[in-house]
């Protein structure tokens, strides 16, 4: 695998929003993993040539600083995560308003976004009571199972 092969390998993964990749061929694989907002962030691809090569070590040219610890949200405050692989949509349609807004109130039944996966509309509800505090998400971008799309103050 030469470096030219590499950057269009970093080009697909920035214009589908992946941020690992790893592949593995006869005599060589390569991983490379992106931070969460496309930078490197003690990104480094690691290529294993055959047996009469040395490892190649390869870095990224604009190496950005290692993300400082975020500081973990107060103790009243819980994610709304999502249930699926999918793409995130904020409204029920682009030119409605939003489901729910920062400072918007919701309980077990409100529903805070839809989650399109397969071309199947999947209305997210909050599944709890409280305040939102944050969105964390953009709209019409692919979210992960298990990844924060909201935070939420509970409420009594």
């Amino acid at each position: 695998m030469d470096l030219e092969e590499i950057k269009q390998i970093i080009a697909l993964m920035k214009r589908n929003e992946l941020t690992e990749f790893e592949l593995e061929r006869e005599g060589g694989k390569i991983r490379i993993k992106r931070g969460p907002n496309g930078s490197a962030q003690s990104d480094t691809a690691v290529m294993q040539m055959p047996v009469q090569a040395a490892p190649v070590m390869i870095a990224p040219t604009a190496a950005a600083p290692v993300a400082a610890a975020v500081a973990a949200p107060p103790s009243d405050t819980v994610e709304i995560k999502s249930p699926m692989v999918g793409t995130f949509y904020r409204a029920p349609s682009p030119d409605a308003a939003p489901f729910i807004e920062v400072g918007g109130v919701v309980n077990e039944e409100t529903v805070v976004c839809i989650i399109e996966a397969m071309k199947v509309m999947n209305e997210i509800k909050a599944e709890i009571k409280g305040v939102i505090t944050e969105v964390l998400v953009e709209n019409a971008k692919a979210v992960e199972f298990g990844q924060p799309l909201f935070r939420v103050r509970k409420t009594a």
